[in-house]
């Protein structure tokens, strides 16, 4: 056999046996995992253009799972379930307060992978640039969710996650969110598409984060509530919160709703910057469905009905105009108050699931929901 043949067939084995077939500069590395020891070794090892196929499971890692290779705009790193397979990526293995995942990166594309039961947040990516996140799961963890953090967090984009279910008991629920976005600075960041329930402290949390955010098409709800027995509970329970640590910013969210959350659908949470609430509706939340009194917040087109406190606290800075508490505003009869619809799977594109509940029909006024 010549050393070419041989050379060859070596490749050719590999490929069946789904190993990592070696970058040239012609082609990056395509790497097929099925064990954590494989899973673990393919993350740190990561270069510009591989990209990573997980094969089907629950893999258990026994430290946390970390990358600091970036790729680039043309030639990601890219993490994804093989296939339409159902890959979960289980934390109970690790030492508590380790992450079951950190990237400090930039542009990777993480997909259709479910993060749970780790010992603190489930994700977290350090000052990165240009990564996306589609379709993941972060379940039943120890902190929050889903982390952006640090200063350089730009142009990040999380779309379509569902996050839920995530406390921790060291802070009685105070501090673990569907997704934050703290302790940082960067622009160009987008959630879009979010479900975030039943976390302990907020669905969504800006604090300390010192550049604007965009959220939109995202629901929140269920979240601040004691699950858990904590006779010492401290969560929250705000839908979104959009600032704190003394930051002054401009975020922005458009056509997303918030309800059954125990405290205030939406809120500043003393930051006095001039946020952009656009077509949301706040329903049933526990305290006021709209709080911004000390904020130059733009609120326009907004529904609040069936909120504790009241629908709206509003400072004298704020605008306000084309909302169901403003002058000459009708609010609209929804179509179903039956949220039971909202848990269903997400459709085929990973969109969030279709429902009658919170819709109005109407062109002009509160979220949309589909």
């Amino acid at each position: 056999m010549s050393r070419r043949t041989a050379l060859a067939l070596g490749a050719t084995l590999a490929l069946g046996a789904g190993l990592a077939v070696l970058p040239t500069q012609a082609q990056a590395a395509t790497v097929v995992v099925s064990t954590t020891a494989d899973l673990t070794s393919a993350i740190k090892n990561a270069t510009a253009g591989t990209v990573i196929q997980v094969r089907a499971g629950t893999y258990y890692p026994t430290a946390t799972l970390q990358s600091t290779a970036n790729g680039t705009s043309s030639s990601p790193v890219t993490l994804q379930a093989y296939g339409s397979e159902t890959v979960k990526i289980d934390g109970s293995s690790l030492p508590a307060g380790d992450w079951i995942f950190k990237l400090t990166a930039d542009y990777w594309n993480v997909s259709n992978l479910t993060f749970q039961n780790s010992p603190d947040s489930a994700v977290v990516c350090q000052s990165c640039t240009g990564t996306n996140w589609n379709n993941i799961k972060t379940i039943n963890g120890g902190d929050s969710g889903f982390t952006l953090t640090g200063d350089g967090t730009v142009n990040n984009t999380v779309k379509n996650i569902d996050s839920y279910g995530n406390y921790d008991a060291a802070g009685h629920g105070e501090n673990a969110d569907g997704v934050a976005v703290k302790f940082g600075s960067g622009t160009g960041n987008l959630i879009t598409g979010a479900r975030l329930y039943n976390n302990s402290d907020d669905g969504i949390d800006f604090w300390s984060f010192s550049s604007p955010v965009t959220v939109e098409h995202t629901w929140s709800f269920g979240n601040g509530k004691n699950r858990w027995g904590d006779s010492a509970f401290a969560g929250d329970g705000n839908g979104y919160k959009l600032g704190g640590d003394g930051e002054v910013v401009a975020h922005v969210v458009n056509n997303s709703a918030a309800w059954d959350d125990a405290g205030n659908g939406f809120t500043e949470n003393s930051n006095t910057g001039s946020i952009v609430i656009n077509r949301t509706t706040a329903y049933a939340n526990g305290k006021y469905g709209y709080y911004f009194a000390t904020s130059s917040a733009k609120l326009g087109k907004n529904l609040a009905v069936g909120n504790g406190s009241a629908a709206v606290s509003k400072g004298s800075s704020v605008t306000s105009s084309g909302n169901n508490w403003d002058s000459g505003i009708s609010t609209p009869s929804f179509v179903s108050t039956d949220a039971s619809t909202t848990y269903n799977s997400r459709k085929s594109d990973g969109s969030l699931p279709a429902t009658t509940f919170l819709t109005t029909g109407s062109t002009t006024i509160g979220a949309t929901m589909n």
